[in-house]
């Protein structure tokens, strides 16, 4: 899932092709995250159940335990909540005091053939552009979208983010930053972009488990950030069906998993600014 971000970024740069950086980027999250790094784990300890049984044996077992419990929705709550605890919704006067909203892309579907092959947006960037629509309509500010081709799409994500928001909420996007690949790079070109218009003060929407990291990355390119957050996965309602293991559980706490290593990489990477 793309959250504007590889939480290993690379330079990359704009191109028709998913770059190699991304790949690899990808590559390295997949091993590191669930479920793959929890299946490897298993896999080990079968191994060396041959030459340890008990170990080899217990090793497994807590593997699969593990990849059980994070496959709950209850269990993904363990990462999710601490994670959206850092940010907390848009307080009541704070949208005016800004002079632009910027939308960081989310991911999307290509070639929907319910719209003739074209891009669209996934729910997550759904739910980030129908926030920011919210958002334009109340304070009549302009919007930036923010998205390059990190997938190797045809057409850079802001794109496709304008067209949504015009074609679908009726909302004028004003600048469109297309060349980023990850978040530091949403920030250092959006930041780009608005500093030359003189706009120091911005409103940003992300879902509330991205709104962490891409908080601190673009604060760090001298911009004032007022957090619009939306997509509380905490605030969900809780029921009996979200004890069991799901594909829902299990895709929060990969989300999840993959901002807190995103967290840790970019306090490290990007001490000095993107």
């Amino acid at each position: 899932m793309q959250a504007g971000a590889s939480f290993y970024p690379g330079p990359g740069n704009p191109s028709s092709s998913m770059s190699a950086s991304v790949i690899i980027n990808n590559a390295i999250g997949t091993i590191l995250l669930p479920p793959l790094n929890l299946i490897l784990l298993c896999a080990c300890g079968i191994l060396l159940s041959r030459r340890w049984p008990r170990f080899g044996t217990a090793l497994g077992l807590l593997a699969l335990l593990a990849l059980a419990v994070i496959s709950t929705q209850v269990g993904a709550l363990m990462f999710v909540a601490p994670l959206e605890a850092r940010t907390r919704p848009l307080e009541p006067g704070m949208a005016g005091t800004a002079q632009a909203i910027v939308v960081l892309g989310g991911g999307r579907l290509a070639n929907a053939p319910e719209y003739g092959g074209t891009e669209i947006p996934g729910y997550l960037e759904l739910a980030r552009l129908r926030y920011a629509a919210r958002l334009q309509r109340e304070t009549g500010l302009p919007v930036l979208t923010s998205g390059g081709r990190p997938d190797g799409a045809g057409e850079p994500e802001a794109d496709s983010m304008a067209r949504s928001l015009r074609e679908d909420f009726g909302v004028p996007v004003a600048w469109r930053e297309g060349r980023s690949n990850n978040t530091a790079q949403n920030a250092a070109f959006a930041a780009a972009i608005l500093g030359r218009q003189g706009i120091r003060r911005i409103l940003l929407v992300t879902d509330a488990m991205h709104m962490p990291r891409a908080q601190a990355i673009f604060a760090a390119t001298g911009l004032q950030v007022v957090a619009a957050p939306t997509v509380f996965f905490s605030r969900d309602r809780l029921d009996f069906l979200q004890f069991l293991p799901d594909g829902e559980g299990l895709r929060r706490s990969h989300y999840a998993l993959h901002e807190w290593l995103g967290l840790a990489w970019y306090a490290l990477r990007y001490r000095h600014g993107p």
